[in-house]
């Protein structure tokens, strides 16, 4: 006995030959829609620079540029540097002031370094690694604990530097910024192009072929 003509009828796309797999219902966040290119669960999230699975944070100082400076001593730093001292003061909060510690260093010092919180602790703690008492602990804890100046960022993303600081290495109107790894210095416009002159000049004595990669490889650092 035949059967009638729409009983056991198949789908067009079966009686051509195809496979269908049996339907497929997903449960998702109707908020929450991830595109075909992207994974459902990222590896990490990353928010305020922060990546959460692992804690890490950007340390790195990167940039340069030219800030003018007020009477008061109030210069505006870079916005790329206020994030990784915001990023880097344990402390912190949005909407605080992150802080920071300006090194000034000796007479023989004609810049002033700046370092996140995160980076002054570090070299706290190899400084509290020294015997107590040797030369080189009392010259390091004179330098980063007694030549340095506690400071914040405010709200304005301005730094203030005191007459004391801007006296000592000449800043009047103007401070040139540039980012030296986990710290940053601050020097004023003419000192500084008389320094990046002299880095050039040693540059160019190594020729046109010169990779400066290779200084990483190198085994015998100069002295500065």
């Amino acid at each position: 006995m035949r059967d009638g003509p729409n009983k056991g009828a198949r789908p067009e796309a079966a009686r051509a030959g195809f496979i269908q797999a049996p339907p497929f219902i997903e449960k998702r966040d109707p908020a929450r829609r991830v595109g075909l290119w992207q994974q459902s669960d990222p590896p990490f999230r990353i928010q305020g620079g922060r990546n959460e699975e692992t804690g890490a944070l950007a340390r790195t100082f990167r940039g340069e540029s030219i800030h003018k400076v007020d009477a008061k001593g109030r210069v505006s730093i870079p916005a790329a540097f206020r994030r990784v001292i915001e990023e880097n003061d344990p402390d912190w909060v949005k909407g605080a002031s992150p802080n920071l510690v300006i090194v000034y260093g000796d007479a023989r010092w004609n810049r002033l370094e700046g370092y996140h919180m995160a980076a002054i602790a570090d070299v706290d703690a190899r400084i509290a690694r020294l015997p107590r008492g040797s030369k080189k602990r009392r010259y390091l804890e004179t330098l980063f604990n007694g030549q340095s100046h506690p400071t914040a960022v405010d709200d304005t993303g301005r730094l203030v530097l005191p007459q004391k600081l801007r006296d000592k290495i000449g800043i009047t109107d103007e401070a040139y910024f540039i980012a030296t790894g986990d710290s940053f210095q601050i020097w004023e416009p003419a000192a500084y192009a008389a320094r990046a002159a002299e880095i050039e000049s040693w540059f160019a004595d190594e020729g046109d072929d010169f990779d400066p990669l290779m200084l990483l490889d190198s085994d015998d650092p100069e002295e500065d």
